[in-house]
């Protein structure tokens, strides 16, 4: 599939490698922790999962959003396939809408009881780095790939603002989930527009009450907006304890394990 003659997958595959790479190299370089087990214990579990769910997923959910944008498009469907706006203005607003609908959802899965048992499997990790970010149950990427499709259809958003934000979503995954220590100067500027790996790893700490807060994966301004928003953990970034306190031995991050989690 293409978009304005680019390839969908070869431009998501493309970001993905470049972006997990150069995200490697910067923890390397300038980690903010100190990590509790070595890279060889969580990172293959992490990497395969993602793998695991690329694999499975085309079979559970066969349609792409970018193919629910162009059945959308053709047919009318959707807030911004009836309205008329500048190209690039009804593109921000779709992918600033698509952002929220993410929020909500990473909302719902912590809201919800049986939502939470596939979710919690991210937040198990014992440790925060950019393999976190790949670090998600099959089936919780199959309901939201459900939503997302769901919110392709109603917002109508074009197949070139779906492409847009699944690579920046991706990426900016990648990027807050990452060990890497930014200047706090730089770090308090980029917050501004952007989830920050400070402001994300708050979502990590153990404490339920900071687990619940900065839910945004991408923009940031929707936690302030719905008083989700904290700056900082109480323990500080150092002696914050990330996970859930459970699950977090070195055996639990076994791919076995980690698939079967939900209903341990």
């Amino acid at each position: 599939m293409t978009v304005a003659g680019i390839s969908y997958v070869a431009v998501r595959l493309g970001v993905f490698g470049a972006v997990l790479a150069a995200m490697m190299m910067a923890e390397a370089a300038s980690p903010r922790r100190r990590l509790r087990f070595a890279r060889i214990i969580r990172w293959p579990s992490n990497i395969a999962m993602t793998v695991l769910s690329s694999v499975l997923t085309p079979l559970v959910v066969p349609v792409a959003a970018v193919a629910i944008a162009v059945v959308a498009q053709a047919h009318g469907w959707g807030i911004f396939n009836q309205v008329t706006l500048p190209g690039w203005v009804g593109a921000t607003l779709a992918v600033m809408l698509l952002d929220l609908a993410i929020y909500a959802q990473h909302r719902l899965f912590h809201a919800v009881p049986w939502l939470w048992r596939f979710h919690r499997m991210h937040h198990s990790d014992p440790d925060f780095d950019v393999t976190t970010a790949l670090r998600f149950h099959p089936v919780e990427i199959w309901l939201s790939a459900l939503v997302k499709l769901a919110a392709v259809g109603v917002i109508g958003a074009s197949p070139l603002a779906v492409l847009i934000f699944e690579v920046v979503l991706n990426a900016t995954a990648m990027f807050n989930h990452s060990n890497t220590a930014l200047p706090r100067s730089l770090d308090r500027a980029l917050r501004l527009v952007l989830v920050t790996p400070d402001m994300h790893r708050v979502h990590h700490s153990v404490l339920a009450r900071e687990t619940n807060s900065n839910f945004g994966f991408n923009l940031p301004w929707w936690d302030r907006l719905f008083g989700t928003y904290r700056a900082q953990p109480e323990a500080g970034h150092d002696g914050m304890a990330i996970g859930l306190g459970t699950f977090d031995a070195a055996h639990d991050q076994r791919l076995d394990r980690l698939l079967i989690q939900p209903v341990r």
